[in-house]
C-alpha cells in the first residue's frame, strides 16, 4: 500500500513538474479610472552610518550589519534585464561611481541601455542624501553638482527627482534650492513630524506645492510629498530580502500554502487604505528600504506576481513605476494642490521624540565640515588662478570627503563613532592635498612672472590648528635676522580688513605691510589655560608633546583686496619698542571688586559686574544701542528613558533631544576676569568651572562681540549625561518670536509652542522649540535686533522672551533608540588615558536699532565662512617686499562686488572652461538698502582675462537654465489666484556687455570659457 501511494506522489509531481513554467504579465501602464498602484523599487543606501562607506560598498564588518552596496548593484543588473518592463530607481552617487569604476566596458555599455530605456533611473544625484539640518547651503550645492556632473557625462541625462526619504525633518532650501532650482520637478520625503503627517492624512495633503522661498515665490516652487509611514513598503506584509519573514505570493496550486487570493486582498486592502488619504487615482508604494535588493531576484519575482495577479483582479492596477512616472501622473490629473511654505523642522516620531539633538551632535565634526568647507572655496579660488594640475596635486580629494561628510548619518552626527573618525580622516587626507595646491599656487603667484612657476623654490606652510594656538610657522626665533612672511589671501569678493593672531616665542617684533612699512600691532600674553588647552590637545591628535611653548600671540590689522593677497613681513625690532606697554596691558580683576569693568577699545562696550565678574551691559556709541544682557550656562540633564509609564522609555541621545529639567552651571568659587586690553582688541577670560573656559573678545574697528568656548570634558561621574548651552539675556519684549536660518540662506520666523500647519500639542516645550542654526539666530522687539552669529551647525532656541541659547556640546550615557546602537559619548584618548571631549568654538554678538541687523549678519556671515586663509615662509634678511609680488587681487583694482552679492564658487572645470556662481546674500524686504537687484560686471571681475562663451547653466550646472525652464512643469495650487504675481529675477547675460543681475536670493550659475589658457602670467 505504501508503495502504490509512493507511486501515486511521484506521478503528481512528474505532471506537475511537466507544466512548472508561468510567463508573468508585468505590463506596466496606467489606466484611467482606476487606482493605479505605483511600485517603486528602491534601495536605500547611508553613504555611512553603522559601519563606513567602504565598508558598506564591499560588506566588510558585517558583524555590525550585513550590508553590502556591491552585491545590490551586482544583482540588480541581471534582474533588470530579465524583463523589461522591471524599473529600479538609484541615488547614492558615492556608491554608484565606485561600483561604475569596477566595471568592464560591456557592463557599462548595458547599464547605459538600461538608463536610456528608463528601466534604471539615478535620482537625487549627489554623492550622497544630504541632511538638511547641518549642512551649509554652498556644501549641498557642491555635493549635488558632483554627482549631477557625473551622471550628465556618463549617461547624457539629468535626474528630475529629489529624492529625500530619510533625513530627520525637510529644509526650505532644500525644497526651493536643491529641487527647484536644480531643475527637478518634485521631491519626495519619508520623515515628517507625526502630528504634522496625522492632520495631513485627514486633509489628504500628505502632497502639497511647497514654495520655501518667500522671495522667488512661484518661480522656485515644487512638487512635494511625504510619505504615509515613512519610505518602506506599506506593511510588513511586502518586504521581500531573501531573510525577510513576509509571506511571499506562493502562486503554485500543486504544492502547500497557495495563497494568491489572499495575497491579492492584501495587496488591494492596503492600497485602498492609501488611497483614502491621496489625492488623484495614483499612489505610490515604496518598495524597498536599507540596503535591500542585495539579491535582486527576490523582491522582483515577488512584484512580477502581483502585478500579474492584481491585474487580472482587476480592483485596482498596479504596475512598476518610478517617482518621475508617478510626478507626470499627478501633473496629468490636472489637481489642485495645498500650499506649503517654510520647512518641516522640528521633526517629532512620536510624544516626547523630538529628533532635535542632532543639531549639535559631533559638534568638533560639525566644525571641522565647516571648516574644511570654506578652505575648500578658497582653494579653488587658488587653483584656478594659478592653473589646474592634471598630474599633481589637486582638489578632487577634499571634494569627494567634503560631499560624502554631508550625508544625513555625517555631519548630522548620528553615526557610530568609528564612522564619524572616517568622515574626518577622508577630510583630513583632502585638506593634506588641497593644502599643497594651495602653497603651490602662492609660491607661483607671488613670483614676479609666473613663466616658470614649475621652477619656484618657496614652501609655503598652512596652519590648521591656529584655533588652539597652535603654529609651528609662526612661533620662530626671529632675532637671528630671519624674518616671517605671511600671505594673507581674501576669498570674498570685496575687500575685506581683519584682525589675524598668531603664537610668537617674543613680544619684541614688528610687522610690515605689503609696501613695507611698520604698521600698529598688538601682543597678548598667552595665558596658562588657553597654553594648556593646545598642548593637550596637540598630543592627542598629533602625538607631539610639546616642550617649548610661544608665550604670547601678535595681532595685526590686514587689509586684503577681493579674490586677492596681502603680504605682511613679521622681524625682530632692531630696538625694544618704546611702546611695548601701550601694546600689552594685562589688567586682573577678583571678584571682591564692587565697580563695573567696561571693556572695548572702540564704539562697542561690553560692561561687566565687578562683584561676580558678569556680562552686565551692552552699549555702542555710533549705534546709540544700550541694552543690559547676561551671559551664562546652563545644562539639560539627558533623560535616561526610565518612567514610571513603561511604555515611555524615550532617552536624550544623538538624534533624540530630550531634557530631564534645566539647571545653571554656577562657578566653582570666585569667578575671576582676566582682562587684557590694547589698540586692536581688549580680551576677557573667565574661568567659568574646571570643564568651561570662555574669553570674549571686543575689537576696536567691530561692533559685536566675539565668544570663544571651550567646554569639555563634560563630566558624567554622577552618572549623568548632560546638553551643554549658553544664553545670552536681555529685557527685550520679543513675544515668542524669533528667526532661524535654513542652511545659511533665508530667515524663517519661528513662534514658540506654534505650528503654522496644524494645532501643536505641546509635550516638549524645550527640545520642541529647538531648530537648526546654520548662519544665525535672531530676535527683536520695537526697538532693537539681537543677534548671535554661530561658527558652525548648533541648534538654538528662544525658551524665554528676550532671550536666546546655542546647545553647544552633548555627552550622553543611553542610545536613543533609533538605530546607531551607541551612546554619544565622545572621549579622546593620550595613549591609555581617555577623556570626554573638549570642544572649542566661537559665536558672535550683537544688537542693532530695529531694521539694521541684516547687513551684519549677511556681511559678516560671509567672513565667518570664508576668513582669511593663511601661509607662512621664512626669508633671510630684508629682500621679500622688493623681489615678490606683495599684493594681487583676480578683480580689477578698482572693482569690488556689491554688498549685497557673493562669489560662491569659482572652479576650473575641463578645457579651460570653469564654473562660477554668484549669489545675492539678501532677502525681500529684509534690508532697506539692499535688498534690490544687483548687478556684477565679469569683465572687471575676471580683468586679467577675455571672456569668449558664457552660458547660464541650472544650479548644479548640469543643464542650461534655459533649456530647465522649459521644461519646468506648472502646478495648480488650490485657493490661489490663477495669476501669480511675477516673481524679479535677473535677466539673460548679453554677451558683450556681460554683467549679471541677481534678485534678492537667486543665485546663478554660470560655465565661462575663456579666450586662452588661464594663468597669472599677465599679472
Amino acid at each position: 500500500m505504501a508503495l502504490v501511494a509512493y507511486l501515486l506522489t511521484l506521478a503528481v509531481f512528474l505532471y506537475a513538474a511537466e507544466s512548472k513554467y508561468l510567463q508573468y504579465n508585468t505590463t506596466s501602464v496606467l489606466v484611467p479610472g482606476k487606482l493605479n498602484v505605483h511600485l517603486v523599487a528602491h534601495t536605500h543606501d547611508d553613504v555611512g552610518w553603522l559601519k563606513t562607506v567602504d565598508q558598506y560598498y564591499v560588506g566588510s564588518n558585517n558583524s555590525i550589519q550585513g550590508a553590502c552596496v556591491q552585491n545590490v548593484l551586482d544583482s540588480l543588473i541581471p534582474a533588470l534585464l530579465a524583463d523589461k518592463n522591471r524599473k529600479f530607481i538609484y541615488v547614492e552617487q558615492a556608491f554608484f561611481q565606485r561600483w561604475w569604476r569596477d566595471q568592464s566596458e560591456e557592463v557599462q555599455d548595458t547599464v547605459k541601455e538600461l538608463v536610456s530605456s528608463g528601466q534604471l533611473e539615478l535620482i537625487n544625484g549627489g554623492m550622497c542624501m544630504h541632511d538638511e539640518a547641518a549642512p551649509h547651503y554652498i556644501d549641498m550645492i557642491d555635493q549635488t553638482t558632483l554627482g549631477h556632473r557625473f551622471i550628465k557625462q556618463e549617461f547624457n541625462v539629468t535626474p528630475r527627482i529629489g529624492w529625500q526619504i530619510d533625513p530627520f525633518g525637510h529644509s526650505a532650501v532644500q525644497a526651493y534650492l536643491l529641487g527647484a532650482e536644480v531643475g527637478f520637478d518634485s521631491l519626495f520625503f519619508g520623515r515628517i513630524d507625526y502630528q504634522d503627517r496625522a492632520k495631513r492624512k485627514v486633509d489628504k495633503s500628505l502632497e502639497v506645492v511647497w514654495r520655501g522661498s518667500k522671495s522667488l515665490g512661484s518661480s522656485a516652487q515644487i512638487f512635494a510629498g511625504a510619505f504615509p509611514a515613512n519610505y518602506e513598503p506599506p506593511s510588513d506584509n511586502f518586504y521581500f530580502e531573501v531573510d525577510d519573514t513576509a509571506p511571499i505570493v506562493q502562486d503554485d496550486m500543486d504544492l502547500f500554502d497557495y495563497n494568491v487570493p489572499n495575497r491579492v486582498n492584501d495587496f488591494v486592502s492596503a492600497a485602498m487604505l492609501q488611497a483614502n488619504i491621496t489625492r488623484t487615482n495614483h499612489i505610490m508604494w515604496t518598495m524597498g528600504t536599507d540596503f535591500k535588493y542585495q539579491y535582486a531576484h527576490t523582491w522582483f519575482r515577488q512584484m512580477d506576481k502581483f502585478i500579474n495577479y492584481v491585474n487580472q483582479d482587476g480592483r485596482v492596477n498596479a504596475l512598476y513605476s518610478t517617482p518621475s512616472i508617478y510626478t507626470d501622473a499627478k501633473y496629468a490629473a490636472d489637481e489642485s494642490w495645498p500650499i506649503k511654505s517654510d520647512d518641516f523642522f522640528p521633526y517629532a516620531d512620536h510624544v516626547n521624540a523630538y529628533w532635535t539633538g542632532y543639531f549639535t551632535s559631533r559638534p568638533a565634526l560639525k566644525g571641522y565640515v565647516r571648516v574644511m568647507s570654506g578652505y575648500y572655496l578658497a582653494a579653488r579660488q587658488l587653483e584656478f588662478f594659478k592653473g589646474r594640475s592634471k598630474s599633481g596635486p589637486n582638489t578632487d580629494y577634499i571634494a569627494d570627503a567634503l560631499a560624502i561628510a554631508q550625508h544625513h548619518d555625517a555631519v548630522s552626527g548620528t553615526s557610530k563613532q568609528h564612522v564619524a573618525d572616517d568622515y574626518a580622516k577622508r577630510l583630513s587626507i583632502g585638506y593634506v592635498e588641497a593644502e599643497k595646491v594651495v602653497a603651490e599656487s602662492l609660491a607661483c603667484m607671488t613670483e614676479p612672472s609666473q613663466a616658470h612657476c614649475k621652477s619656484v623654490s618657496t614652501e609655503f606652510q598652512q596652519c590648521p590648528l591656529l584655533n588652539i594656538s597652535y603654529c609651528p610657522s609662526s612661533e620662530v626665533d626671529l632675532s637671528k635676522g630671519k624674518d616671517l612672511v605671511i600671505v594673507v589671501y581674501n576669498s570674498l569678493g570685496w575687500k575685506r580688513k581683519d584682525v589675524i593672531k598668531i603664537p610668537v616665542v617674543s613680544k619684541n617684533v614688528i610687522v610690515k605691510d605689503p609696501t613695507g612699512k611698520e604698521i600698529e600691532s598688538q601682543i597678548l600674553p598667552l595665558l596658562n589655560a588657553s597654553l594648556s588647552i593646545r598642548n593637550n590637545l596637540v598630543k592627542a591628535y598629533l602625538g607631539i608633546s610639546l616642550s617649548v611653548t610661544p608665550g604670547y600671540s601678535l595681532a595685526f590689522s590686514a587689509t586684503v583686496p577681493p579674490l586677492g593677497f596681502s603680504t605682511y613681513i613679521i622681524s625682530s625690532a632692531k630696538q625694544k619698542a618704546t611702546s611695548t606697554s601701550e601694546r600689552l596691558a594685562v589688567q586682573k580683576t577678583q571678584q571682591s571688586q564692587k565697580n563695573e569693568i567696561e571693556v572695548g577699545p572702540g564704539s562697542l562696550k561690553l560692561i561687566y559686574s565687578g562683584n561676580d565678574g558678569k556680562l552686565i551691559e551692552y552699549t555702542n556709541s555710533r549705534s546709540l544701542v544700550k541694552q543690559s544682557v547676561d551671559q551664562s550656562f546652563s545644562y539639560y540633564p539627558g533623560d535616561d528613558g526610565t518612567h514610571a509609564n513603561k511604555s515611555d522609555l524615550q532617552a536624550s541621545g544623538a538624534y533624540i533631544f530630550r531634557p530631564n529639567g534645566t539647571y545653571p552651571i554656577n562657578s566653582e568659587g570666585k569667578v575671576s576676569l582676566t582682562v587684557l586690553r590694547g589698540p586692536l582688541l581688549d580680551e576677557v577670560h573667565q574661568r567659568i568651572n574646571s570643564w568651561i573656559y570662555q574669553v570674549t573678545r571686543v575689537y576696536k574697528e567691530k561692533d559685536h562681540a566675539e565668544i570663544e568656548f571651550t567646554v569639555g570634558p563634560i563630566p558624567i561621574d554622577d552618572g549623568i549625561g548632560k546638553e551643554i548651552v549658553t544664553k545670552i539675556t536681555t529685557s527685550m519684549k520679543t513675544n515668542k518670536q524669533f528667526y532661524t536660518d535654513s542652511n545659511g540662506r533665508d530667515f524663517i520666523e519661528r513662534i514658540r509652542n506654534y505650528r503654522k500647519d496644524w494645532n501643536l500639542e505641546v509635550n516638549q516645550p524645550v527640545a520642541g522649540n529647538y531648530y537648526p542654526i546654520n548662519l544665525g539666530i535672531y530676535t527683536k522687539d520695537n526697538s532693537t535686533e539681537l543677534s548671535v552669529l554661530v561658527d558652525r551647525s548648533v541648534g538654538g532656541s528662544s525658551i524665554v522672551d528676550g532671550q536666546l541659547e546655542l546647545m553647544i556640546h552633548r555627552r550622553l550615557l543611553y542610545d536613543d533608540a533609533r538605530g546607531v546602537g551607541e551612546a554619544l559619548n565622545e572621549t579622546v584618548c593620550i595613549q591609555d588615558d581617555c577623556k570626554g571631549l573638549t570642544v572649542t568654538g566661537k559665536y558672535y554678538l550683537r544688537l542693532d536699532p530695529i531694521g539694521e541687523g541684516a547687513k551684519w549678519r549677511r556681511s559678516f556671515g560671509q567672513e565667518i565662512y570664508s576668513p582669511f586663509l593663511l601661509a607662512f615662509t621664512e626669508q633671510d634678511g630684508d629682500h621679500w617686499i622688493k623681489s615678490h609680488v606683495t599684493t594681487f587681487s583676480g578683480m580689477d583694482p578698482s572693482y569690488s562686488l556689491p554688498d549685497n552679492v557673493a562669489i560662491i564658487t569659482i572652479q576650473e572645470l575641463e578645457n579651460g572652461k570653469i564654473l562660477f556662481r554668484l549669489a545675492h546674500l539678501y532677502e525681500i524686504e529684509e534690508d532697506k538698502d539692499l535688498s534690490v537687484m544687483a548687478s556684477v560686471e565679469l569683465k572687471k571681475v575676471f580683468a586679467k582675462k577675455q571672456i569668449k562663451k558664457i552660458t547660464e547653466m541650472s544650479l548644479s550646472a548640469n543643464q542650461g537654465r534655459a533649456e530647465m525652464e522649459k521644461k519646468r512643469l506648472a502646478w495648480k495650487v488650490a485657493g490661489s489666484s490663477e495669476e501669480e504675481p511675477k516673481t524679479l529675477r535677473g535677466g539673460p547675460v548679453d554677451p558683450t556687455k556681460l554683467v549679471v543681475d541677481l534678485a534678492p536670493m537667486e543665485i546663478r550659475t554660470f560655465t565661462i570659457n575663456f579666450l586662452s589658457k588661464h594663468s597669472t602670467a599677465e599679472n
